[in-house]
C-alpha cells in the first residue's frame, strides 16, 4: 500500500512548538519536516503493530501470562513448546570495572 505520490500537509502552530520542533530535528540532524514525517511513520508502526498483536491475540486466543513471564513455570512452559530451555537470569556484561548485569527489554 506504499504509493510513491506525495501529498502536501500544512500546519499551523505556535512559534514555541515550532521552535520545539526545531530543536528536536536540529539535534538529530534533520530538517524540521523530516522530523515530523519520521515521528508520524513511528507512530503509525506503533499502532499498526499494536493492532497486529490484538489480532494475533483474538485469533490465537489469550495467552497464559506466566508463560511470558519469568520464573519456573514460565521457563518449564517454554521449554516444552520446543528447543532449549530459556535462562531467567538477566543477560551480564563484563566490563572494565567489573560484571554488570543488564535487565530484560
Amino acid at each position: 500500500m506504499t504509493s510513491m505520490t506525495s501529498k502536501v500537509l500544512s500546519l499551523r502552530m505556535d512559534s514555541e512548538l515550532f521552535a520545539r520542533l526545531h530543536d528536536h530535528a536540529a539535534k538529530r540532524g534533520m530538517s524540521v519536516q523530516d522530523y515530523v514525517i519520521s515521528t508520524l511513520v513511528r507512530d503509525d508502526f506503533d499502532e499498526r503493530f499494536k493492532a497486529s498483536v490484538e489480532e494475533t491475540e483474538r485469533f490465537y486466543g489469550s495467552t497464559d501470562r506466566s508463560v511470558r513471564g519469568g520464573g519456573q513455570a514460565g521457563a518449564a512452559a517454554r521449554s516444552s513448546a520446543g528447543g532449549a530451555p530459556i535462562r531467567d537470569e538477566a543477560p551480564t556484561s563484563t566490563t572494565s570495572q567489573g560484571t554488570v548485569a543488564t535487565s530484560w527489554p
